[in-house]
Formats: structure tokens, C-alpha cells, sequence
């Protein structure tokens, strides 16, 4: 059978005493702190109008809207009945079941409180945190490829994997696609975008590219990864991941025509 052996990489990290602390744990502590000093840097650079004690704060809210908005939404998405039979299980993030479409609604209603709480542009906060929610979402995927998670539908290509829980069957290594694609490729992408004035000027732009962005990324994306097996496929192959998308994508199209495309016709007129 052809296919690259899964790596021998235990899930757990390292262990102090009785405490085990694995990869995807770690994943979401390294993101959150990188942001935290990037964005830190990034408000000193530009004079954004942003005390260091509003950033601690901006920071431990979206950590918040990150865990409960994730977890709330995989179980509201992908839990199926399984969590409302025992509802103590919603409690157990220890065991996994995060929603990456679940954090963006939590980080979002978190952001929007925080922006009230301060008298700071809703979306000013947005395309902050977006620039660097990509490293979070790199070191994730990476995280569930450690976890023999998230794992690609069947294929013959040169570097399909067999993963022992997809039943050592050769499969496409989607979690490091979504890593490339979500994670590396838009962190070059929207860092690039706010190097020019003209979208660091114009409030929402880089919030819009995000979701645009993310929205395509991981709709291209699901063709390669198999789908939840509690869910399987919607009508015509679509897959959850995908539905969630949309309205990201459309909500990301609108942004950037009114922030863009309407002021520039109005303009030519």
C-alpha cells in the first residue's frame, strides 16, 4: 500500500507531575502570546490610539469569545444530540471538539463588548486581531495533524498519509493544507495588505480580506478533508465547514464594498 507511515508523535508534549500538556494546548497558548507581541509591536509602530492596559484586556477577551465561542460551537454544529444527553460533556475542552466558525462569532461578540466598554471602532479592534489570528490557526492544524485529527479523504498522491485513526488508509494530510493555506499564506497576505496606508486607513478593509480570505481558503480546502462522520455530507458533497463559511464570505464582501468599491463609484460619478 502506498503512502507516507504516519509520524510517531505522542500527543502530549510534556508532562509536570500529574499534568499532561499536549500539542493542540500549546498550539492555543503559543498563537495567543505571538499575537499578543505582534499586536503590541504593531500599536507602538503605528500610534493606534491603544493603552497597554487596553491591549492586555483586548487580549483576554478574544482568548475568552476564542474558548467559549469554540466550544459552544462545536457542539451547537457538530455535537449532533451527543451533548444535550450529557450536558457536563460541553465542559470537557480537555477532550477536544473546537469550532474554528464558533470562536470567530465569539472573538466578534467579545470584540464588539470590549469596543463599547473603550469607545474604540468596532471594527478598528477586528482588523487588529485578524492580522495575527492566522498564527493561531497554523499552529492548530499542525497541532491536529500531531493528534491523528481532521484528517483528508482517501488519495493516491506521492505524500498521502496513513493515519492510524482513518484506518491506515493513504489520505490526503489536509490539516497541513489548512495550515499553508489558512494559516501561513493569509498571515503573508493580510500583513502585506496593512503595510500600505490606504488600508491601515480605511477601518475594516483588512477585517473583510480576512474573511474573505479564510472563507475561500477553507471552502477549497474541504475538498480535500473528510467530513465529520456524526455529520457526513449535505446535499451535492457539501460539507459543514463549507456552509459555515458562507456567510463569512458574503459578510466579508459586503465590508469591502462599502468600504471600497461604493466610495470609488461614488467618486467616478
Amino acid at each position: 500500500m502506498n503512502g507516507l507511515d504516519f509520524p510517531d508523535i505522542s500527543p502530549v508534549m510534556f508532562t509536570l507531575g500529574p499534568i499532561a500538556v499536549r500539542w493542540y494546548s500549546m498550539a492555543y497558548l503559543l498563537g495567543i502570546v505571538f499575537g499578543w507581541i505582534m499586536l503590541k509591536r504593531n500599536v507602538q509602530k503605528n500610534n493606534l490610539a491603544l493603552s497597554e492596559a487596553n491591549i492586555e484586556d483586548l487580549v483576554f477577551y478574544v482568548t475568552l469569545g476564542i474558548i467559549l465561542g469554540g466550544r459552544l460551537g462545536y457542539v451547537l454544529f457538530y455535537g449532533q444530540d451527543v451533548y444535550w444527553k450529557n450536558p457536563l460533556q460541553i465542559l470537557a475542552i480537555w477532550k477536544g471538539g473546537m469550532s474554528f466558525h464558533g470562536g470567530i462569532i465569539g472573538v466578534i461578540l467579545a470584540i464588539w463588548y470590549f469596543a463599547r466598554k473603550i469607545h474604540y471602532p468596532f471594527l478598528g479592534l477586528t482588523d487588529l486581531v485578524v492580522l495575527y489570528a492566522p498564527i493561531g490557526i497554523f499552529l492548530g492544524r499542525l497541532a491536529n495533524f500531531v493528534n491523528d485529527e481532521l484528517w483528508g479523504r482517501p488519495s493516491d498522491v506521492p505524500w498521502a498519509v496513513k493515519f492510524p485513526s482513518g484506518g491506515y488508509i493513504p489520505r490526503h494530510p489536509s490539516q497541513i493544507y489548512e495550515a499553508l493555506s489558512e494559516g501561513l499564506l493569509m498571515f503573508v497576505i493580510l500583513n502585506l495588505f496593512w503595510r500600505y496606508k490606504y488600508v491601515r486607513e480605511r477601518v475594516g478593509v483588512t477585517s473583510a480580506v480576512f474573511a474573505i480570505l479564510y472563507a475561500t481558503f477553507r471552502m477549497s480546502m474541504e475538498q480535500f478533508r473528510q467530513p465529520d462522520a456524526q455529520l457526513g455530507f449535505f446535499f451535492g458533497g457539501v460539507t459543514m465547514g463549507q456552509m459555515l463559511s458562507c456567510p463569512l464570505l458574503i459578510a466579508g464582501i459586503c465590508v469591502l464594498w462599502v468600504k471600497v468599491f461604493k466610495p470609488l463609484m461614488l467618486r467616478s460619478e
